[in-house]
C-alpha cells in the first residue's frame, strides 16, 4: 500500500503563492524560469506541491518577482497592508538613458488600471508616447523645472508646481523646455 505524502501548511501556502504571483504577471513557467534562473521543471514541482524549495530557490524565485523572501513565504494573515518601494530599487526602472528616466512607483506584480511613475528628463529631450487604449488620461505634475506637453494638437507649458491633465489615447509628448533636468511626477489612468 503507498503511503500518502502530505504537504505542510507553510509549504502549500509558498506553492500557492508562486503560481499565483506568476498567473498574476501573465507569465508562463517558461518565463518565470528565465527570469528567476530555476528551471521549468522545478518550477512546475514547486507550484504542484511536488518539491519544497531550498532558501536559495525561494530568494530567487523571491527575486524574479520583485519581492522579498519575506514576501514570499507570508501567511496571508501576517502580511503587512503597507507595501514600500524603495527609491534605489533597480526592478522598478522602467527606462535609463541619456534622455529620460522613468522610475514605476506602482506595484510591479498586480495588474492595474492606474501606473504611477517619476520622469527625470534630460535638458531639451522628451518623451514621446503612442497612443493607449481608448480612454486613457494622463496626470503630470512638475516637480522641478518645466515642460511642455502636447496631447493631439493642444499644447501647455507647466513649471514647477503645475499639474495638468490631458488624453494620452492621443500621440502625446512631454518635453524638458528648460536648461536643468526636470522632475514630475505621471499618473496614468487606463478606467
Amino acid at each position: 500500500m503507498p503511503i500518502k505524502t502530505s504537504i505542510d501548511p507553510l509549504s502549500q501556502l509558498l506553492c500557492e503563492k508562486v503560481k499565483s504571483l506568476r498567473k498574476n504577471q501573465d507569465w508562463t513557467l517558461e518565463v518565470l524560469s528565465a527570469a528567476s534562473g530555476v528551471s521549468r521543471s522545478m518550477l512546475s514541482q514547486i507550484e504542484r506541491g511536488k518539491a519544497n524549495p531550498t532558501l536559495a530557490v525561494a530568494c530567487r524565485i523571491a527575486h524574479a518577482f520583485g519581492i522579498t523572501i519575506g514576501e514570499l513565504v507570508e501567511e496571508p494573515w501576517s502580511e503587512s497592508t503597507i507595501k514600500v518601494i524603495r527609491h534605489d530599487d533597480p526592478t522598478h526602472l522602467y527606462r535609463t538613458d541619456n534622455q529620460c528616466r522613468i522610475r514605476t512607483l506602482s506595484p510591479l506584480n498586480t495588474e492595474k488600471t492606474v501606473e504611477f511613475y517619476e520622469l527625470a528628463i534630460s535638458p531639451q529631450a522628451e518623451l514621446r508616447s503612442a497612443p493607449h487604449f481608448d480612454g486613457t488620461r494622463e496626470f503630470l505634475t512638475v516637480e522641478k523645472g518645466s515642460v511642455s506637453v502636447l496631447s493631439g494638437t493642444d499644447t501647455c507649458k507647466l513649471r514647477k508646481g503645475d499639474s495638468a491633465h490631458y488624453r494620452a489615447d492621443l500621440d502625446h509628448v512631454i518635453k524638458n523646455s528648460g536648461k536643468g533636468t526636470a522632475v514630475c511626477f505621471l499618473v496614468v489612468d487606463y478606467t
